[in-house]
């Protein structure tokens, strides 16, 4: 590949170049959820169950900003394989302004919705009024993660994802040394308990944001692109943009619905239950960072290369991309359960609760495994621009995912680790519809807006 140019081949060397440094970028922010965590595992278990919840809440809204993000990417990357250099500025362009109005709305209806929906999900009151009090906290930095996680889609999508790693460790970095200082009050700050976790979360969005913005400016992508000359509304690529991305929302959204009502379901069997899943969550986030990034990596890829034209690459790109997210969440799944003990001892929490947590990791490692391959074939999917199918195949899995979690947990509860063996019913779904449609000819004769000439 020529270094000047923003076309990408599909062989192993380029897909580990891309991959890897998104993968850095994700330990990090691995990091961040984990000290959090046990920070919040110092104030009690009570605490580390409702950091659960409101984690999910506030991700159900943090995903129009990754629905936005990953179309954004996909319709970047397809210029960029097509060397259509205008074009890539107008859709940042208008991507901002989108993701700065999504963000004021998202705010405006969870302060609408969230004591209505906790007063009906949540029996204990105490979780019920800490969870309202700090995601009405938290969701102020919404506007700056929409921005940053836009960056970030115009790094990966213009073949700069090695610079990515620089934001999330300020985000990151930042949001530790908040969280100790707010959580805990040290050195003269306050001392707010489980509040001050979502203010260092708010303050990290911010950091991190600005960081990405000093990249873009400092490596002239502004001017290559024309970045923030574009900023005027057009009618054509902000309606590409919103009909990529809705099905995008959509779908992410009733994943992490389906996952705050599969914690709702387990604050009825207890703080212990609950704590324990939170752990699970982390568990989850470790092994996804090589899952997420191949995923990433293959929206970018397949839809770069439909832009060359290429066209009959794409399903070996796919199968190698698969191989690949595989093993290294083979690689992480094998270590976590050799050293489940020594894992779960590093949130601080008793030996009887790690007794209980072994048996859940076993599971939840068989789920990601499945969940390697299953993400990457769906990302596949967005690279091509065919993003309804993204949701019909999500649709598909949470109906009977949602009826799987009423019957084990809530209708007859048969324990911990087989509620968590709801990811393997989840992501077995997916793979076989999300690779039944890659492996066909539909996806090639797709009228997604993404094939807009600009």
């Amino acid at each position: 590949m020529n270094s000047s140019s923003l076309q990408l081949d599909t062989g192993y060397r380029q897909i580990l170049a891309l991959a890897l440094p998104i993968s850095l970028a994700l330990v990090i922010p691995f990091l961040n959820v984990t000290v959090n965590n046990y920070f919040l595992g110092q104030l009690g278990e009570s605490e580390l169950g409702t950091a659960g919840i409101t984690s999910v809440f506030y991700l159900i809204v943090a995903v129009i900003g990754n629905g936005l993000n990953s179309a954004l990417q996909s319709l970047i990357s397809r210029k960029a394989g097509e060397d259509n250099r205008t074009a890539i500025g107008i859709y940042f362009g208008q991507g901002i302004r989108i993701a700065l109005l999504f963000s004021i709305l998202a705010i405006a209806v969870s302060y609408f919705v969230v004591p209505s929906l906790f007063n009906v999900m949540l029996k204990q009151k105490e979780v019920r009024e800490t969870a309202v009090e700090f995601i009405f906290v938290r969701i102020w930095g919404l506007p700056f993660l929409y921005l940053y996680q836009s960056g970030n889609a115009l790094l990966v999508g213009t073949t700069n994802a090695r610079f990515l790693a620089i934001g999330t460790l300020a985000q990151a970095g930042s949001n530790i040394v908040l969280d100790y200082l707010f959580i805990f009050g040290h050195a003269g700050f306050p001392e707010l308990g489980f509040q001050g976790a979502a203010w260092a979360s708010v303050f990290s969005e911010i950091i991190g944001m600005l960081v990405v913005l000093i990249i873009i400016i400092g490596k002239k992508l502004h001017l290559q692109f024309g970045l923030f000359s574009q900023l005027k509304p057009k009618r054509s690529e902000t309606s590409q943009i919103l009909t990529t991305s809705a099905p995008l929302i959509l779908q992410y959204s009733i994943s992490l619905i389906s996952w705050f009502i599969f914690y709702s379901l387990l604050e009825h069997r207890g703080e212990r239950a609950l704590a324990i899943s939170n752990i699970m969550r982390n568990v989850f986030i470790l092994c996804g960072i090589f899952t997420w990034a191949f995923g990433s990596a293959t929206n970018t890829l397949v839809s770069n290369t439909i832009g060359q034209k290429k066209e009959h690459e794409v399903l070996p790109l796919l199968y190698r991309m698969m191989q690949l997210s595989f093993l290294f969440a083979f690689g992480l799944s094998l270590l976590l359960n050799l050293f489940s003990y020594q894992c779960l001892g590093l949130f601080g929490m008793p030996e009887s609760f790690i007794r209980e947590a072994e048996p859940v990791l076993r599971m939840v490692t068989a789920g990601v495994l499945l969940m390697s391959i299953s993400i990457t074939a769906l990302n596949a999917i967005t690279g091509t621009g065919n993003t309804t199918m993204n949701l019909i195949a999500e649709i598909a899995a949470i109906v009977v995912y949602i009826i799987y979690c009423f019957y084990v947990i809530e209708w007859n509860y048969l324990g911990l680790s087989v509620a968590w063996a709801s990811e393997l019913v989840y992501w077995a779904i997916i793979l076989s519809i999300a690779l039944s449609y890659m492996r066909s000819d539909r996806w090639k004769k797709t009228n997604s807006a993404s094939r807009g000439e600009v």
